[in-house]
């Protein structure tokens, strides 16, 4: 299968999960509930994630007078892309990274931090924008926003659920889904729903680098640019809101040590391997016991392959 049909199959799954929380909070009254909810959540980050995020970052419009060699890049690939040129903002950041964002390619805005700006040649600063105009092209900015906006809406309503169970609102109906059912319901669902939205953005961010080496015309850049950004992110954490950590180019929460079975992004030396056309290395635990958190994950790698 291709990865949009993936994609889609795994949007299904969420909004499936969402219905069902829906449905097991209140029967049909609650499905109908969660129908609306979830249709005006949507609606709302379709036309305002990208101020609202823009402004989180205190991100500010870099014009072609001010960066002139910036949107010289930016006009050439997106004239590559076949799309219109999009604004450019730059976030006072110094830690290396960058976003897109925008309801559409006519709306579209590119982020880059300071930090990127500081320590990229130019051929990487074009790997970099070449795969943020292909979240564009690709509609990942829409697709991103609804995965994320279901995973939330899951979470509240399971824990709406939870506290409903505990405090005796819900008891066994017609369907033999009782308040203990419900509860266990309320906390795998939430795990469930993070885990789709982290395969979503897994897919769209290998899509994202195939297309985005496409536009630049080589993918040595965009590799290069990679191994920057792993090196940097490290000893340079961003201050990021987990929320808007499946947007980067780069996890920016990498340097918090999160579970890879919970991380947004594939590993950095997969992508880079993929785009330079060697065998990905080989990744071991690195301690006696316990589960290997790259094991952990497999099943949903192989969605996002």
């Amino acid at each position: 299968m291709g990865n949009q049909i993936k994609t889609t199959m795994l949007l299904a799954v969420m909004t499936v999960f969402f219905l069902w929380i829906g449905q097991l909070l209140g029967g049909r009254q609650g499905l109908m509930i969660a129908l609306v909810f979830a249709a005006g959540m949507n609606f709302f980050s379709y036309w305002y994630s990208d101020k609202i995020v823009l402004r989180m970052y205190k991100a500010r419009e870099a014009t072609p007078a001010q960066t002139p060699e910036i949107y010289s890049i930016v006009e050439n690939l997106a004239r590559n892309a076949g799309l219109p040129t999009p604004k450019v903002y730059i976030i006072p950041q110094a830690s290396p990274n960058a976003f897109a964002t925008g309801r559409n390619p006519e709306h579209a805005v590119v982020a880059v931090t300071e930090g990127l700006l500081d320590i990229m040649t130019r051929d990487e600063l074009a790997g970099v924008l070449a795969h943020e105009l292909a979240h564009v092209q690709n509609r990942d900015i829409l697709i991103g926003s609804i995965a994320a906006t279901m995973a939330g809406a899951v979470m509240m309503l399971a824990s709406m659920a939870r506290w409903s169970a505990i405090f005796g609102g819900v008891g066994d109906d017609e369907e033999g889904v009782g308040g203990l059912g419900l509860i266990v319901m309320s906390i795998l669902a939430p795990i469930a729903a993070v885990l789709i939205q982290t395969a979503i953005s897994r897919s769209r961010e290998y899509m994202a680098d195939a297309s985005g080496a496409r536009f630049a015309g080589n993918n040595e850049g965009l590799a290069r640019a990679l191994e920057k950004l792993g090196a940097y992110s490290a000893s340079r954490p961003m201050n990021a809101n987990p929320s808007t950590a499946h947007m980067f180019i780069v996890n920016p929460l990498s340097g918090k040590k999160m579970m890879s079975l919970f991380s947004t992004h594939p590993p950095l030396e997969d992508r880079i391997a993929r785009l330079r056309g060697t065998p990905p290395p080989v990744r071991t635990s690195g301690r006696s016991g316990g589960m290997d958190p790259d094991k952990g994950k497999a099943f949903w790698d192989r969605l996002s392959e």
